[in-house]
């Protein structure tokens, strides 16, 4: 496993659950409003964290720790993910994973073996604007497949949408039609930070909708789904 970042432990990553937090290092979107560009983008890499290191401090925080949360980058890009994620389930511990759903596969197998107890999927816009938005060519046919594969085999999930300078009131309408009757969705506000760029700088001087739209549209949609609102 490529791990780039480790936080040892965070209250608000996994719902109701004190965990640990690794990011994994690689991913196949160039969304120009990610912040984690060394994340993402090749030339900026740093150095890894070794796996042994990662279960090491899990193992010794297994009594305290209920969950590890996985994000990225994009998870299921790594070869041994799913071998990761049983060691992981062998120290007691819950799995939240991240992933912009672009490998359906692993995903489905992640949760046939039981290996994941919480996914959060990004559905980044509506389908007719996924490659303009996300910087990179996708099989939307892809992240339909998890979407359906969260619904149906997840125990618990949440999709959520970050709500990018582009994207319209209109295109959020899309998208929880799309996926309504799903358990949780939430909208993100956009934000930069002043000591991080975005993976395109020029995106740090864009705004997305206010946060006064983002409420009307999730009072609009909010009966659609069990749980959500804005963040």
């Amino acid at each position: 496993m490529k791990i780039a970042q480790l936080l040892p432990v965070t209250l608000i990553e996994y719902p109701g659950k004190v965990s640990a937090l690794i990011y994994t290092e690689g991913c196949n979107f160039r969304c120009p409003f990610c912040h984690n560009a060394e994340l993402v983008l090749p030339g900026k890499y740093k150095s890894l964290i070794p796996e042994k290191e990662v279960l090491q401090l899990l193992q010794e925080r297994s009594g305290f720790l209920d969950a590890l949360a996985i994000t990225g980058g994009e998870p299921t890009l790594q070869p041994d993910l799913i071998e990761f994620l049983g060691k992981v389930k062998d120290l007691g511990l819950l799995v939240k994973l991240d992933s912009n759903g672009s490998r359906p596969e692993v995903l489905k197998l992640a949760l046939q073996l039981k290996l994941v107890d919480y996914v959060a999927m990004d559905v980044k816009t509506t389908f007719d604007k996924y490659d303009s938005l996300i910087g990179a060519k996708c099989n939307c046919n892809d992240i339909k497949d998890s979407i359906d594969i969260i619904r149906n085999f997840a125990p618990d999930y949440e999709f959520r949408t970050t709500v990018a300078p582009t994207i319209t009131q209109d295109d959020l309408y899309d998208v929880a039609e799309y996926i309504k009757g799903s358990k949780r969705y939430y909208l993100q506000k956009f934000i930069t930070y002043e000591d991080k760029d975005l993976i395109d700088p020029s995106w740090n001087d864009k705004r997305g909708l206010p946060r006064k739209k983002l409420d009307e549209v999730w009072g609009n949609v909010s009966k659609l789904f069990d749980i959500g609102g804005v963040r």
